[in-house]
């Protein structure tokens, strides 16, 4: 990572190579950095700079626009004495005037600035190198430095000055020109006006810019010559800064003031604007029509018009105060000429009117704009329709002169001729344009006449006049001229001849020549043109000279070359270049050499070193010898032995394995290439022995990718050491929890041969030609079940209690929602005392309860309190309190009371309540929400609170609740208390028997009903027979009851009681109350009696049902059945009969069925079923058992 960084000297730029920076280094900076020089031809320069860095940076210096290599003119040392880095230059030249860097640079950053050194001529002027000359048939450099300062919308109109009509495809150079600009300026302009002349008299240009360092110098220039400024407005030039503005003005302009005007800050050029004419080449032009003074109404449309001496693309409009240009308000328009250039002010107002100007190069014509009311329109109504009319008759032809203001000049050319340049036997055509359409004219060779029979035609179309040329020969080349009505326009033909070739002959020539090595390549190539011919000839761009194996022979109108005994090396490409004075041609061949390969390329790479083979590589030959490579040949040789074997050809892949070796002996090869043109020179290996048996490293720990319940994936890692062989295969093992026993496991893909629930660990072999190495450490231990989702955050989490050492906790489980949040199987508690940062885990393994107590806490400590739910999905995301908790018992009772308290009337009342708290807390009673009567004594201390009524009554009765409240918090405590006496008897007691059997009593309320909402009646009876009393009812706040069962023959006694919180009332008794009974015959009817069959076929009165047993634990299930006769039982676990294993403990007692498991292990789970079978017909139960982990938490 590298940015820029801001530096202590103005002027440098320093850019860090590295995000942050070790301690005790730092990147480069100038302490002092080079200052600017202005010195005259001839004169030596010191350029010094002062650095600092850690490390020390490196100096370097480097110029803008050249080389510093001379040794004689540029030298470089470092002063110990007064540590400056110095670049010394010896006798300045002009050219040397540049800008100069200084970079510093360490392994942590650079840091640059510049220096601009300026020279000054005899003269005492400061010089800038001028611009490239421009080059035939490329851009003007000036036009670019006109553009890389220019605003968007002058665009088109500077590449109109300079001929260039469509110029869109120069603006992605611009733009990349641009941007590398501003890079080098590290500034930026805006507001960017360009130069013009300005109505008093003085030319302008203007731009805004923010300088990095004020104190940069900034120098003008001239067409590369320095300017001397002051900021003086009455001085020839000038330069005033306002603010952030530059204004450039030169005073009394002169034509010899026109020219390209560039600005620099110190050496980097910033603006260039051209003033006027002098890039153009135009001639000197002036007004032959000057503007006329204008009068129009408001709403009218203004016309200035002006006719100039030369054609001129624009000339430049303007008001008093800014320069107009072409859109809504203003119409500006050229005729085709370019000679008469029109102004249209348009929808003229009163704010419109003003002097406007019109200025070619330096010379300027004025004019007024007079805007008048509508009363002065309708008081010369027929003057100003005239007026109008001659301005509508003006404008209505712009490509005609002011008629008003300019003499008639007869027919002029629109577009003369040009200059042209035709090659022999091509068509060419001359033609000019008129500003008539109806005026003749004449055509001359040479000053000779033309007519249509010498050879050409003359064509007339309109204003357009043509001279056309079919078939170009030299003797066409001359000087021709078009006159019209004393009018003429001249131009030159030029008739080239350059070289041609005959199309068939150069598609022959281009045809590549194929031979064998040791035969001769030849070509032949006609050509025609103008003489004298040079021809050359080349390969591989390095010219052929007669030798001894190259023969070339040149005629007029051919060439051939011929190269004997050609080689391979010879291969490449051929070319012939003809030219003489008008053009050159080429043509491009090619020659292709064939032979045998060269000898393939080392180094060989034994891939396999085995026991029973060896197996190398090699590269293909460095050249195929032009044709490909088909076979390999291959020999070998065991150390120690002279002879070679022939091992064969392989086709022309660069590998081979020798399967026919001993074990530990060593063997060399030798390798040929053979193509169709011959067998290659051969290349041996070094000594390369066979294996013998070394068995691979152990592969690293398997990793479980994911786990499901059907199914696991694993991925491991190749051993580092392989055995000297190639690695084979795998052997992958499982060992199943609980057992000592490792099976292989299927490796195409998951491992399915898993059962849910199960715990498995899994290790690696890897094999290679020596068999199977040791195996890899076995993986963690993994369980067969799908993946989880962490499970929610816990609900409802709230304190139960709390003291001096402990918090009391409680909780609900999350909620679960499909696919986001899994069930909860744990939870984990963890605190944070308030001034740490850490949170503490309580318990290192998850609770299933959801309520913890935490033990160990300081007392009057400040605690964070959060909960974790869990899965083996992960953790959940915490949830806590809002607020923090103190570890200290909350205020509140110290021991537990009775709800209810009952006083008999008259009776002191006297309630204590006990409490724990800290701070000590106030201490608050009511009575049903109200404060206590006066006759009320409450008595409060530090550890609980007295309330005493010394005599009570019933209105006493009532909610008695207690307030403790400090700063943690408060609690309150209700105690209801009831005041009553000893109640009063019922009234008469009556008896009514309406339905037999029955007997329904009747009594009046007790006098103590109404003052005792908890008074009832109990109800109690005795018959003849039973000499006790047994209460029916009780609890009765009614005043009638119906007694039942009441039996004839018998007398019945009944007593009904008052009750209350006190006791019982005496009693209010009935009178005796019988049923006289009658009797009747006595008769038995006897059934008839039938045969009954008790025969059934089985069925379960009591079936078996679903269970889960803790693992490693007993497990019972049973059954009911029936059936005759007796069923026979069989048990089943998925599918298997157990009545045989011994494993499983079977009872059938009085047709209650067992079956006993005594330790359930995880291969117990499943379907367990019970047939039952008799002759009747048979009857089944099934149900599944599930073995599950039980946790037990031990007392810390």
């Amino acid at each position: 990572h590298s940015g820029k960084k801001r530096s202590r000297v103005p002027g440098v730029m320093v850019t860090q190579f590295v995000e942050q920076l070790p301690l005790g280094k730092a990147t480069p900076d100038f302490t002092r950095k080079p200052m600017a020089v202005t010195t005259h031809e001839g004169k030596k320069v010191f350029f010094k700079a002062m650095v600092s860095g850690e490390p020390a940076p490196k100096v370097t210096w480097s110029r803008n626009k050249g080389e510093m290599n001379d040794p004689e003119k540029y030298k470089t040392r470092y002063d110990e004495r007064t540590q400056e880095y110095i670049l010394e230059i010896i006798n300045i030249t002009l050219d040397q005037a540049d800008g100069y860097k200084c970079f510093a640079t360490n392994e942590y950053g650079k840091a640059v600035c510049t220096a601009t050194l300026t020279v000054i001529d005899e003269s005492g002027q400061p010089k800038k190198k001028p611009l490239p000359p421009k080059k035939e048939g490329e851009i003007d450099p000036k036009l670019w430095e006109l553009l890389l300062t220019a605003s968007k919308k002058d665009y088109e109109r500077i590449c109109l000055d300079f001929g260039v009509t469509d110029f869109r495809w120069l603006l992605k150079k611009l733009k990349q020109m641009k941007t590398e600009m501003e890079d080098e300026q590290s500034k930026k302009l805006d507001n960017v006006k360009q130069i013009q002349v300005k109505p008093s008299g003085r030319a302008e240009f203007s731009f805004d810019m923010k300088l990095v360092d004020n104190n940069s110098a900034i120098n003008i220039y001239k067409d590369g010559t320095g300017l001397s400024y002051d900021d003086d407005k009455n001085s020839k030039h000038s330069l005033t800064k306002t603010g952030i503005n530059y204004v450039f003005s030169i005073k009394d302009v002169e034509p010899a003031d026109a020219g390209l005007y560039q600005v620099d800050v110190e050496d980097t050029n910033v603006f260039t604007t051209d003033f006027q004419g002098k890039i153009q080449n135009v001639p000197d032009v002036e007004f032959v029509a000057n503007i006329k003074n204008t009068k129009v109404t408001e709403s009218e449309d203004a016309l200035f018009q002006c006719v100039v001496s030369s054609p001129l693309n624009r000339i430049t409009w303007l008001t008093e105060d800014s320069s107009l240009e072409d859109g809504e308000k203003y119409q500006i328009t050229v005729s085709e000429d370019k000679l008469t250039h029109t102004l249209r002010v348009k929808n003229c107002q009163m704010t419109d009117k003003g002097m406007y100007s019109a200025i070619v190069g330096v010379t300027k014509s004025s004019a007024s704009l007079t805007v008048g009311d509508d009363k002065s329109a309708t008081a010369d109504t027929g003057a100003s329709k005239k007026r109008r009319g001659q301005r509508d008759l003006l404008v209505s032809d712009p490509n005609k002169s002011c008629a008003c203001s300019v003499t008639d000049r007869g027919v002029q050319f629109v577009s003369g001729l040009s200059d042209t340049i035709a090659n022999v036997d091509e068509q060419v055509e001359l033609s000019c344009k008129l500003s008539s359409d109806t005026s003749e004219g004449k055509w001359y060779k040479n000053g000779k006449l033309l007519t249509d029979g010498d050879g050409v035609k003359i064509i007339k179309d309109g204003a357009c006049h043509r001279l056309i040329i079919d078939c170009c020969k030299k003797d066409d080349a001359a000087v021709y001229r078009f006159e019209a009505e004393g009018r003429k326009s001249e131009a030159t033909l030029n008739v080239q001849d350059p070289p041609n070739l005959d199309p068939d002959a150069l598609g022959k020539f281009n045809q590549p020549i194929i031979i064998k090595a040791g035969e001769n390549a030849e070509w032949k190539l006609p050509f025609s043109g103008g003489a004298p011919m040079t021809i050359q000839w080349y390969k591989d761009d390095e010219e052929l000279l007669p030798a001894t194996n190259v023969k070339i022979g040149t005629s007029d109108t051919e060439s051939q070359l011929r190269l004997t005994k050609c080689q391979r090396k010879d291969s490449g490409q051929v070319k012939i270049k003809i030219k003489n004075e008008f053009g050159t041609k080429e043509a491009l061949s090619r020659l292709i050499v064939l032979d045998k390969p060269t000898a393939p390329q080392g180094p060989v790479e034994v891939m396999e070193s085995a026991v029973t083979s060896v197996e190398f590589k090699w590269k293909p030959p460095k050249d195929n010898g032009g044709c490909p490579v088909t076979n390999y040949i291959i020999e070998r040789q065991q150390v120690g032995r002279n002879k070679w074997s022939n091992l064969g050809e392989i086709p022309a892949n660069p590998s081979f394995k020798d399967s026919d070796v001993d074990p530990g002996r060593r063997y060399c090869y030798r390798i040929r290439a053979k193509n169709a043109e011959g067998v290659s020179d051969y290349l041996q290996t070094e000594d390369i022995s066979a294996g013998v048996l070394r068995y691979p490293g152990s592969p690293t720990t398997p990793r479980v990718v994911s786990a499901f319940k059907d199914c696991i994936n694993l991925s491991w890692c190749p051993p580092c050491d392989t055995g000297g062989t190639k690695i084979i295969g795998y052997n992958l093992e499982k060992n199943k929890a609980g057992t000592n026993y490792w099976s292989l496991v299927n490796q195409k893909g998951p491992i399915t041969d898993v059962f849910e629930g199960a715990a498995y660990k899994f290790r690696v072999s890897a094999i290679n030609l020596s068999g199977a190495g040791d195996p890899s450490i076995p993986c963690d231990t993994v369980i067969a079940r799908d993946p989880m989702k962490p499970p929610g955050k816990v609900r409802d989490l709230k304190l139960t209690d709390s003291s001096y050492t402990s918090f009391s906790l409680a909780w609900a489980k999350p909620k679960e929602v499909k696919g986001v949040e899994d069930e909860a199987q744990g939870y984990y508690v963890e605190i944070r005392p308030i001034e740490s940062l850490e949170w503490t885990r309580c318990n290192s393994v998850p609770i299933t309860l959801t309520s913890y107590t935490v033990l160990g806490l300081r007392a009057m400590a400040t605690y964070w309190v959060r909960i974790l739910a869990t899965n083996y999905g992960g953790d959940g995301e915490p949830q806590g309190f809002d607020k923090y908790i103190i570890a200290m018992p909350p205020p509140g009772r110290k021991h537990s009371f009775l709800l209810f308290l009952f006083v008999k009337s008259g009776n002191t009342v006297r309630l204590n309540i006990n409490f724990e708290a800290s701070p000590l807390p106030d201490v608050s009673w009511v009575k049903d929400g109200v404060p206590l009567a006066k006759h009320v004594t409450i008595t409060n201390s530090d550890k609980g609170s007295q309330l005493l009524i010394p005599t009570s009554e019933r209105s006493d009765s009532g909610i008695y609740t207690i307030t403790v409240k400090n700063i943690v918090g408060q609690e309150s405590f209700n105690v209801e208390i009831r005041v009553t006496d000893n109640p009063k008897p019922p009234g008469p007691l009556e008896l009514d028997q309406k339905t037999p059997g029955t007997v329904t009593l009747s009594w009046g309320p007790s006098p103590d009903e109404k003052r005792d909402d908890r008074l009832h009646y109990m109800v109690s009876k005795r018959d003849s027979f039973k000499p006790t009393w047994r209460t029916v009812a009780d609890n009765l706040f009614n005043n009638k009851f119906t007694v039942v069962n009441i039996m004839a023959g018998r007398e019945y006694y009944f007593r009904v009681f008052a009750k209350n919180d006190m006791g019982l009332s005496p009693p209010s008794v009935s009178p005796v109350f019988a049923v006289r009974k009658e009797k009747g015959t006595f008769k038995v009817n006897m059934p008839q009696s039938k045969s009954v069959n008790l025969e059934s076929p089985p069925s379960f009165l009591v079936p078996l049902k679903r269970r889960t047993a803790p693992l490693g634990y007993e497990c019972h299930m049973s059954c009911a059945v029936k059936g005759d006769p007796t069923p026979r039982v069989t048990w089943y676990h998925k599918n298997i009969s157990l009545n045989t294993n011994t494993n499983y403990h079977i009872t059938n007692v009085c047709g209650v069925c067992s079956l006993f498991i005594l330790q359930v292990g995880p291969k117990d789970n499943g379907e367990y079923k019970v047939v039952l079978e008799n002759k009747l017909g048979m009857a089944e139960s099934s149900m599944t058992l599930n073995p599950s982990f039980i946790i037990v938490l031990l007392p810390p």
